[in-house]
């Protein structure tokens, strides 16, 4: 990778450049995969990589990390994965600055944020389960910055919209959100996008899932689990300490595929095909649209599934994968202020960790 090229001596070597910030990577998958590639571009030049890992398998020897087949090779190839190991390839590559960046969404490492902020590392994420998991899990994670570390979320939410960066900015300015609208996941944004009842939920289903714009179990999106956590991360950074049990979440998953696994979920998609065209239907005759809307009101209310709204409404003309937040707030009052834009994508999330890393610089 350009940014650990084999060492040069000592007076060759530009200092920012060679040992600024070091980073390791936890996470391999589309979206650890994307930041990689960025890695090896000229926008992180700055950048040292000093430790790859995936679920199984790390590497920091200098020269692998440098082979840009590096992540085909993890699969295979590789030391056994140890954290501990990977803190001290941090620890001793005498960088300033430390990240941690973690590009999965499993719970046990986001569970380690706290630790590692409080230890003095950097945290760098996409990963919601944290922030947007239990309360108390947020407020160590408040605890955890106070000691001068930085969380970088931009990627939880909106894939990289400037969604939190804009809330922390108009809080700073001393404006309040009062209500939040929209829709936070891309998937269920292309799903009902598309869904004109000209044919069935299930097929339409299928071929999300195989352009890739579902997860491999769709049963994660459909649940509305995943838009919860985004919108608990968003009313806590405004202010509202809100508990997973105070977000009312419509699940689109019937309650006798909730259990099963999932190739058997697969094979019984048609089960999803009835209530949702009676619900089409139903709303077309009035002449609106479903969509999947998170929201959140003045008193902390905050409820997440399936809405009919007007033919005119800002969610009814979204594109594709689009994200739309609404915020209304104590001077964004009259009318709100709206950030849309693709809302998935491994591209614009490994962008969005990338951006965090380097405002750290």
């Amino acid at each position: 990778m350009s940014a650990v090229l084999a060492e040069a001596p000592d007076s060759a070597k530009p200092t920012a450049a060679a040992s600024g910030v070091a980073l390791v990577l936890l996470g391999t998958g589309v979206v650890g995969g994307a930041l990689l590639k960025l890695l090896n571009t000229p926008a992180a030049a700055k950048l040292r990589l000093v430790g790859v890992a995936n679920s199984r398998r790390q590497q920091t020897e200098p020269a692998q990390l440098a082979d840009r087949g590096l992540r085909e090779k993890l699969k295979s190839n590789g030391d056994a994965r140890d954290d501990a190991t990977l803190l001290r390839a941090l620890d001793g590559s005498g960088a300033a600055v430390k990240v941690i960046i973690d590009a999965t969404a499993n719970t046990g490492l986001a569970i380690r944020h706290a630790e590692w902020l409080a230890k003095g590392y950097h945290v760098v994420t996409a990963n919601k389960a944290l922030a947007g998991g239990e309360l108390p899990g947020w407020r160590a994670l408040q605890a955890a910055t106070a000691s001068g570390a930085r969380y970088g979320d931009a990627a939880t939410v909106g894939a990289g919209l400037p969604v939190l960066s804009t809330l922390r900015r108009l809080r700073g300015c001393g404006d309040a959100l009062l209500t939040l609208e929209g829709v936070f996941s891309g998937s269920l944004s292309y799903l009902f996008n598309q869904y004109d009842g000209s044919q069935p939920f299930s097929a339409l289903l299928r071929e999300a899932r195989k352009l890739g714009y579902t997860e491999p179990d769709p049963r994660s999106d459909l649940s509305g689990e995943d838009v919860a956590r985004k919108l608990l991360i968003i009313a806590r950074n405004a202010g509202f300490a809100l508990g997973t049990d105070e977000v009312e979440v419509e699940s689109l998953v019937p309650e006798a595929l909730r259990g099963v696994d999932t190739e058997t979920f697969l094979s019984r998609l048609e089960e999803l095909d009835a209530p949702l065209a009676q619900r089409h239907a139903e709303a077309k005759a009035r002449g609106g649209v479903l969509r999947f809307l998170a929201r959140l009101n003045q008193r902390g209310r905050a409820r997440v599934g399936l809405v009919e709204v007007s033919a005119t409404h800002p969610a009814a003309r979204l594109y594709g994968t689009d994200n739309q937040f609404a915020l209304t707030t104590t001077r964004y009052h009259s009318q709100p202020l709206v950030i849309q834009g693709p809302g998935a994508g491994p591209e614009v999330t490994a962008q969005a960790l990338l951006g965090d890393v380097l405002s750290l610089t």
